[in-house]
């Protein structure tokens, strides 16, 4: 493990550095400015658009794409410098980017990725991934929303829940079921999906926060071209694995708006006596805040020498949303009321009530903590599989809950 950059990258770093100081200043985020409102996504648009300008919109993708034509590496360090600013890089930006335009780029047509590559990378279009249902979350082949094809066109009928940002999209990516008389995995179907489409019902939920990042979309008798399936019919869970896969391999910087190691230990040192009965708790996340350091290093490594990270990518996630909610918890019994109810007037406190409610949702979102926990036994430890007793039978013959 070589915790150094290479002359290369160091001076990649300083280059982004330097622009970043230059540049990000006018676009950082309020912290507390709540997602629902159109400025934040504006404010992602109008970001996204600086850095394609500065060719730092896709950086690892070729230059033929609307990318740099740079390395993972260099997609990496560029995540971590900017995770150093609180700016607006959330999944109503990177969905379109590191998610969907990949995603085109592999399986798409010529014509689709015309449409839609270029002006996503430069913020003119918005995105959201129309996965999860309400009976299809960690087990996502269970999907039950149905398209059927009525000649050039498909109609769908069904239900998405915790639509990240589905309220600012222009657009999304779609999974839904075409074929029920075939295992779960095989009858599926990917389609791009303009969110201004007549028939779609997207319904803001209220989180603990008071913020409205997901979104209930209902789906009547939407029609979508055929022009926007994304791969074959019935070949979908292909398609699907392509923007799980870059998902996951997301192991770039962490933002600023989130409450720190560092931050933990100002609030212990300014209780002085008061702190003591956490002292150990402290303790032990401090050591495991080195860890996870040690750890992503290591991933680090892997990218710069152009390997694929596996499964064990997982563990970082896994780790950090744990850790960031239990630092939060210790946090808020230090500050007491304090955190509680005069969080307003107290941004360190703020920053804590924010992490500790986050972090409910980042052990959920990209797949929860028992899913991570399962790839990780099976894929990085050799542990034997779940059984997976419907893994043969056409979808139509599972039974379903009542």
């Amino acid at each position: 493990m070589d915790f150094n950059d290479t002359p290369e990258e160091a001076l990649f770093r300083e280059e982004v550095r330097t622009w970043l100081n230059d540049n990000a200043g006018d676009y950082r985020q309020p912290l507390g400015m709540s997602p629902g409102d159109v400025r934040f996504a504006e404010l992602g648009r109008d970001w996204q658009k600086k850095k394609a300008k500065a060719g730092y919109a896709a950086i690892s993708l070729p230059k033929d794409m609307g990318g740099m034509g740079g390395t993972a590496m260099q997609e990496v360090i560029f995540a971590e410098e900017e995770g150093r600013y609180h700016v607006p890089v959330g999944p109503f930006v990177t969905i379109g980017c590191q998610l969907a335009v990949p995603t085109i780029y592999t399986h798409g047509t010529p014509e689709q990725i015309e449409q839609f590559a270029y002006k996503t990378l430069m913020g003119g279009l918005l995105w959201c991934q129309m996965f999860s249902e309400p009976s299809a979350g960690s087990d996502l082949a269970g999907l039950r929303t149905k398209a059927v094809r009525d000649g050039d066109d498909w109609v769908v009928n069904g239900q998405k829940v915790w639509t990240s940002w589905a309220h600012t999209a222009d657009w999304g990516v779609l999974v839904v079921r075409t074929d029920a008389d075939v295992p779960k995995h095989k009858g599926l179907t990917y389609f791009l999906l303009d969110m201004k489409t007549p028939g779609i019902d997207v319904r803001p939920i209220k989180q603990i926060s008071g913020e409205s990042e997901f979104n209930e979309v209902f789906l009547t008798d939407v029609r979508i071209p055929d022009r926007y399936r994304l791969g074959d019919v019935n070949s979908g869970w292909k398609v699907v694995m392509t923007t799980l896969m870059n998902e996951r391999l997301n192991v770039g910087g962490e933002s600023k708006g989130l409450p720190s190691i560092d931050e933990l230990l100002d609030v212990v040192r300014s209780a002085g006596d008061d702190a003591a009965p956490y002292h150990m708790d402290v303790a032990r996340h401090v050591a495991t805040d080195l860890g996870l350091k040690n750890f992503r290093a290591r991933l680090l490594t892997s990218v710069s020498r152009g390997e694929t990270p596996s499964a064990m990518s997982n563990m970082g996630k896994l780790v950090s949303a744990n850790m960031l909610q239990d630092i939060s918890a210790i946090a808020g019994d230090i500050l007491g009321m304090d955190c509680a109810f005069s969080a307003e007037n107290n941004e360190l406190a703020k920053k804590f009530q924010y992490g500790y409610i986050w972090a409910s949702a980042l052990r959920i979102a990209g797949g929860t903590d028992e899913i991570l926990r399962n790839q990780i036994a099976e894929r990085v430890l050799g542990l034997p599989g779940d059984i997976r007793v419907d893994k043969d039978i056409a979808f139509a013959q599972l039974p379903a809950g009542k």
